[in-house]
């Protein structure tokens, strides 16, 4: 037995409920800092307030891996729990730029903050099924293109979720201005819009694709004659004994991506203001003008200009692995993205910093692919969803540490001016990518040309 070589559609088709999911988490990273700002936030505080975002990924991910490893439902194994999370992000895109309509309960501070939770807790109960699914339908050897067109797919929601503001505010007239404290009508408009595409592109992949049964995965296994876990009942506790028992080649991704999210995290989270500050000249503690408005809608632009690029990239990443291998396509896809970020504090104007941008976007595409393309090879596949969630910690501790750190960072070693996280956020790509020679590629071991 052995997996069935699926088509260039049905992978897409498999892939394309990221479409939504990474659309609505673009609109999160590019405007939630926004948003808190404008309900009260103080700069050195943004990073506290998107530290709940990674703690939810650390509690949810490994615990929705390990259920939807042992969990055969009507609809699947993976798809209810990425059905699930849809619904309930969709419910925090609605509600988080209209938190000032539960004033009469909460500060409209607290509630985006609780709306920002819920988002990000759904997109991670989400995130990682879809992962694994990836990994579940796909022969060792299209994993390399599976994984490259799910950051295609994610490149192209990234993008439409960035620049919908700015697209709905000069485009289609829609107000991008509002009274101090409250919301502009075209952020209000772009999260109701993203919670659709998400629901509706979610239901696509629902009603297109088709999963394997674990047993039939078992099947696969065997005729590979490689050691397969018994199907046993799910226990939560099994999440520490396979923590324990990780692949060596996921504890030495570990660090690699500590360090890639390490920087993007700081990317997301202090963009704004570093752009509003450094280029647009306002003062640290002013948002409630129209030119703040205007650098954070020109925030969007920028970041739909690197996920446009990683989304472009994304497509030929497979090449480029296969002439030059996945680690040394990691390696200088990290470098090139370190030192984009880095040179946006010499950039004469902020016109220059999309050069920047595609930078960025070249490290963003591989680091959507690459590690999981790698990782993929080494893990068993009935434990493909727990270790996928396992894995899931080196993106969210990173992030986690850097949402306690970085707000003092910026107001006492960087005196507010916020560019500085952003330089930061460069050493560390680069750093990142130093690491990835470290890394044991199994797939590699089998092969003597790396695998497309």
């Amino acid at each position: 037995m052995e997996k069935r070589k699926l088509g260039f559609w049905e992978i897409w088709n498999m892939s394309f409920g990221f479409l939504g999911i990474q659309m609505g988490f673009a609109l999160q990273n590019g405007f939630a800092s926004n948003i808190l700002q404008t309900f009260g936030a103080e700069v050195h505080e943004l990073s506290w307030f998107w530290i709940v975002a990674p703690l939810m990924g650390l509690i949810v991910q490994p615990i929705v891996g390990h259920y939807s490893d042992n969990t055969w439902t009507k609809l699947g194994r993976r798809k209810p729990f990425f059905l699930t999370g849809a619904v309930l992000a969709s419910i925090g895109l609605i509600l988080m730029p209209q938190a000032n309509i539960f004033t009469a309960f909460l500060p409209a501070l607290w509630v985006g903050a609780g709306m920002l939770m819920i988002m990000d807790a759904s997109f991670n109960i989400a995130m990682e099924p879809f992962r694994a699914l990836v990994a579940d339908n796909l022969r060792t050897e299209q994993r390399t293109l599976g994984f490259s067109i799910q950051s295609v797919v994610i490149g192209f929601g990234a993008v439409i979720g960035s620049v919908l503001p700015y697209v709905l505010a000069n485009w289609f007239g829609v107000s991008n201005q509002a009274e101090d404290g409250s919301i502009p009508l075209h952020l209000i408009l772009s999260f109701i819009i993203g919670a659709v595409v998400l629901i509706t592109t979610i239901l696509i992949t629902v009603f297109t694709t088709k999963e394997y049964t674990p047993e039939e995965l078992a099947g696969f296994n065997k005729s590979d004659n490689t050691p397969q876990p018994e199907i046993k009942e799910a226990k939560l506790s099994d999440i520490f004994t396979d923590f324990k028992k990780m692949p060596f080649t996921m504890r030495q991704l570990s660090w690699v991506q500590f360090f890639s999210w390490f920087g993007l995290f700081g990317m997301w989270v202090f963009t704004t203001p570093a752009i509003a500050h450094h280029f647009y000249g306002l003062a640290v503690d002013d948002v409630k003008n129209q030119t703040y408005q205007n650098a954070g809608d020109w925030v969007g632009i920028l970041f739909g200009i690197y996920n446009l690029v990683g989304g472009i990239f994304a497509f030929a990443l497979p090449a480029i692995a296969k002439k030059i291998g996945r680690k040394r396509t990691h390696t200088i896809s990290l470098f090139v993205g370190g030192i984009s970020l880095i040179g946006m504090y010499f950039m004469p104007n902020e016109d220059w910093l999309t050069v920047c941008m595609i930078g960025v976007g070249i490290a963003w595409a591989s680091i959507l692919a690459m590690p999981y393309a790698i990782l993929a090879g080494s893990i068993p596949p009935l434990k493909m969803g727990v270790y996928m969630g396992i894995f899931n910690f080196f993106i969210v501790i990173p992030q986690i540490i850097n949402a306690l750190i970085g707000g003092p960072m910026v107001k006492y070693l960087y005196n507010n001016d916020a560019i500085f996280a952003i330089v930061t956020s460069g050493v560390s790509l680069i750093i990142a990518a130093m690491l990835v020679f470290r890394v044991k590629d199994v797939d590699d071991l089998k092969s003597n040309s790396e695998i497309l």
